[in-house]
């Protein structure tokens, strides 16, 4: 390990909004909202306000695997939210998600609108509501355990792995040693489990899948923080054929698109309020509209 300047913790932290790295200008200490903007409101009476970042996609998802059974109460309207504009720092998302993060979901089905937030929330109330990816036998405990070690582990693969090896103003050798070592760590576990499971539950393909699969499944192929080679990935067979295996259900490919406002222009759905969307390309009437 290389030698680093030593640094020795000030009495009283204060904040310095000049050195933290790439997302330095939506970071701060403090909670609530910095502007006033209030949430559109659609049709539909799922009303999703996200972007595709992997905890965006657990939801979309699980919504376009629900009306994929035939579910027509789970139909939404996806909202996009820019977390790097500060989108989710106005006046009405905070009312849908104190915490300032997305997903957040308002469920208007009913007389009184209920928000959700915090993806596995998510996840677990629209199982629940539709009766649909979790399990009611022995193997429940199984999905939810899994899904509880997605939310607990995920932190040390972005704001640990990712920030360090990828967004960090300097490169820390020793965070990035510390980190990429629990993120194999969580993969071993993964490929440990699905060497004798087809999926994490269990046979039955769940909520826990559709939480880990947009980390997990990313991660196993290279497209998170550009980090495939480093962390040798393909060596985890068993997260290979889980990810593939996943990747190619209709609902998945579907879900993947919606609120995608980067990369390849065929993949992004920015906004979805009806199925035709997929077709015609909100992406591009949007795009349209801005030019």
């Amino acid at each position: 390990m290389t030698d680093a300047a030593e640094y020795t913790p000030p009495k009283v932290w204060t904040w310095n909004k000049e050195n933290g790295g790439r997302f330095a200008s939506i970071n701060r200490p403090i909670a609530g909202p910095t502007h006033e903007k209030e949430l559109p409101v659609g049709r539909h009476p799922l009303q999703l306000y996200s972007l595709a970042t992997p905890n965006g996609v657990k939801v979309t998802v699980m919504l376009e695997e629900l009306l994929a059974l035939g579910h027509k109460g789970a139909e939404y309207d996806a909202w996009l939210i820019r977390i790097n504009e500060g989108d989710q720092f106005g006046s009405g998302f905070v009312a849908a998600n104190p915490n300032s993060k997305i997903p957040a979901l308002v469920d208007r089905s009913g007389p009184k609108p209920i928000r959700v937030f915090e993806s596995g929330a998510i996840l677990i109330h629209l199982a629940e509501k539709f009766g649909a990816f979790l399990p009611t036998d022995d193997t429940r405990a199984e999905a939810l355990s899994w899904l509880f070690w997605q939310m607990g582990a995920a932190p040390y693969l972005g704001g640990g792995f990712g920030h360090f090896y990828a967004y960090a103003p300097s490169k820390i050798e020793y965070a990035i040693d510390r980190f990429a070592m629990e993120v194999k760590r969580q993969l071993d576990v993964l490929d440990r489990r699905l060497a004798d499971a087809e999926y994490l539950a269990g046979s039955e393909y769940t909520i826990a899948d559709m939480a880990v699969w947009p980390w997990y499944g990313g991660l196993a192929k290279g497209l998170l923080y550009e980090s495939g080679e480093f962390l040798d990935v393909g060596t985890y067979k068993n997260v290979q054929r889980w990810t593939d295996q996943i990747a190619q259900r209709p609902a998945v490919k579907r879900g993947r698109m919606v609120n995608r406002a980067f990369g390849d222009p065929a993949s992004q759905l920015w906004e979805r309020h009806d199925a035709s969307d997929f077709e015609t390309k909100t992406a591009d009437k949007l795009q349209a509209a801005a030019e």
